[in-house]
């Protein structure tokens, strides 16, 4: 017996040795500055949404996250559209083979991605009860007959016919997709690249789950949704259904940074993270105190930028502080592709119309407001003066345009209040409406710390000229959706990019948007039959010069004030392996990896 006896406890000895220890989980722990809406795309505007819904469900086309200048490749679809020459007729072959997430809709069978999910998916923006934000900028696309079922629905108050076909819009297979626009469209593949809005969606889905279908986004890419503490926390799961994936990407032969992630990790598996917990930390604070902690592993990006505040104390002079290089913290600084803008609601009795008193005021309070003063002390330098709504890498920006938008005038702003009559008629002090009413700015704003920052720049250039303003705040979700009603005077926000068409930043004064991306109301017929020329011909000189006379209607009239571009600092831990801000795009949580030994070394 001691034989065996001792062949058992050489065994047991060297069992331990042999045996693979469980791996990490690895985890992305990412932040956001401002709460999510809604996880329905069909119902989708805000950012912080249209952050999450791209890892979720996947569009046609995507960009490669690493080309530069950008490149759109495809992503569900087999290859790029055929297209007619006159730019009308778009036809996408499906890759066969790629299946929705698991989910009780589909009643415990597979369920594969076909060319009618995104029909379907498409007919949701038309679908009156929907109320989708983003209809008016897919109804400008002209797929031809998805109006006149919308239309339908509307005049008979029944339900939308989905079963109903429409012309332009058609499976003509079980894989291939055709689009058919009333008007040329040579830069529609932008908007079959949008996956994050675009996404394909299953009928059953949406049917089985009713009014609760925001809560259970089912989708064929590379994670699904764990869990959902609205306004707290969202946890993203790796889709165990997801398709074999690789890693793949076409940066710029003298792209260093690029070519290095790309040798790092082309053919890797995708996604490469398990799970991504996003938190909502509104309050600069407490976001900026979690990323020293490390209890998220990067700050920055559009949706959760490092606050200004804390520039100093991070990239003083552009240089990583001595404390933030020990620990590996690496820096990226970039343009970004945005604009923080102040709109005046055109239907606004006080702020709003079309007459030359109006324009004044208008103008006024932009020339009133010093931009430079919000960039150099608010923003701690991270910014450049905007003269226009077309941002940083798209079509029609030109950083040698320069108009009224930028200038800061106080005695400027006085001479044209005094001369259309907003003058202190009571003897106040403050300024009143030619009618001799009192003239008060009524300003949406939130209840954080930024927030108020803002508004002391705002109350400190207003009183400099006289003009009374009153700050109103709600939560940034309430003001979008009071401010989509046409209920705000005046409010600011920001704008991004989401694809290299300067034309959807136009988007904001197209009269048909009103009340969409439009929050400001504006309407002029002149400014509209020039969007639409715009969105009809291909690039070339004629479109340059329509730019540039909209971008001096905008400057004109002043519905918006486009305050600036904001310049960016990253912030990023040594274990988040492969991070690249995107330009236009936002999914990019299944192209990272997280060295979970690394980490654990390094917050002991």
């Amino acid at each position: 017996m001691k034989p065996l006896i001792a062949l058992l406890i050489a065994l047991c000895m060297i069992a331990p040795a042999s045996a693979q220890a469980p791996a990490a989980t690895k985890v992305l722990r990412v932040a956001f500055s401002i709460a999510e809406t809604t996880f329905d795309p069909a119902k989708i505007v805000d950012l912080y949404s249209r952050t999450i819904t791209p890892h979720i469900f996947e569009g046609l086309y995507t960009y490669d996250h690493l080309a530069r200048p950008i490149k759109i490749k495809p992503l569900t679809a087999a290859a790029m559209p055929e297209v007619s020459a006159d730019f009308r007729t778009w036809t996408i072959k499906l890759r066969a083979g790629i299946y929705f997430a698991d989910d009780p809709a589909f009643k415990g069978k597979p369920r594969e991605l076909v060319a009618q999910d995104y029909v379907y998916s498409l007919k949701r923006f038309f679908d009156p009860v929907n109320r989708s934000p983003v209809y008016t900028s897919l109804h400008d696309e002209g797929i031809v007959g998805l109006e006149a079922l919308r239309d339908a629905a509307l005049k008979t108050k029944r339900p939308f016919d989905y079963d109903r076909e429409a012309e332009g819009l058609k499976a003509i297979d079980r894989y291939t997709i055709r689009i058919r626009l009333d008007k040329p469209r040579p830069r529609f593949l932008e908007t079959l690249a949008s996956s994050d809005l675009f996404g394909g969606v299953a009928r059953e889905v949406v049917e089985f789950y009713g009014a609760e279908v925001d809560a259970h986004p089912v989708g064929t890419g590379p994670f699904r949704l764990k869990q959902w503490r609205r306004s707290s926390l969202i946890v993203l799961e790796r889709n165990p259904t997801f398709r074999d994936m690789r890693y793949d990407a076409e940066p710029a032969a003298d792209d260093t940074q690029g070519q290095a992630i790309l040798a790092r990790f082309k053919g890797r598996r995708l996604p490469m993270v398990d799970e991504v917990h996003v938190s909502i930390i509104e309050e600069n604070q407490p976001r900026w105190l979690a990323f020293l902690n490390a209890q998220t592993d990067m700050i920055g990006t559009i949706a959760a930028p490092l606050p200004a505040q804390f520039i100093d104390a991070a990239v003083p002079g552009g240089k990583l502080v001595p404390s933030l290089a020990k620990r590996g913290v690496r820096a990226e600084r970039v343009l970004n592709s945005d604009v923080a803008m102040t709109y005046f609601n055109m239907e606004d009795p006080v702020v709003g119309g079309y007459t030359p008193d109006k324009i004044a005021l208008r103008r006024a309070i932009s020339l009133a407001y010093d931009v430079e003063r919000e960039i150099r002390l608010v923003r701690k330098s991270q910014a450049v003066p905007a003269q226009s709504r077309i941002v940083p890498n798209t079509s029609g920006y030109d950083p040698a345009f320069k108009c009224e938008m930028s200038d800061y005038s106080p005695a400027r702003a006085k001479a044209l209040l005094d001369m259309y009559g907003y003058v202190d008629r009571d003897g106040d002090g403050w300024r009143d409406l030619p009618d001799g009413s009192p003239l008060v700015l009524r300003m949406a704003t939130q209840p954080d710390q930024r927030s108020r920052q803002y508004d002391e720049e705002w109350k400190r250039n207003m009183s400099a000229v006289g003009i009374r303003i009153e700050f109103l705040p709600q939560k940034w979700p309430e003001n979008l959706k009071a401010a989509r009603a046409g209920k705000l005077m005046v409010w600011q926000l920001g704008y991004s990019a989401a694809a290299s068409d300067g034309l959807q930043g136009l988007a904001s004064l197209y009269g048909p948007q009103a009340g969409s991306q439009n929050l400001a109301r504006f309407k002029l017929p002149a400014f509209d039959a020039m969007y639409d020329r715009m969105s009809e011909i291909e690039d070339g000189p004629e479109r340059e010069r329509l730019f540039y006379e909209a971008k001096r209607i905008a400057a004109a009239y002043m519905p918006y004030k486009n305050r600036l571009h904001t310049v960016e600092t990253d912030l990023i831990y040594p274990w988040l392996i492969g991070y690249r801000r995107p330009v236009f795009w936002n999914e990019w949580w299944h192209l990272v990896d997280i060295d979970t030994e690394l980490r654990a070394r390094s917050v002991k």
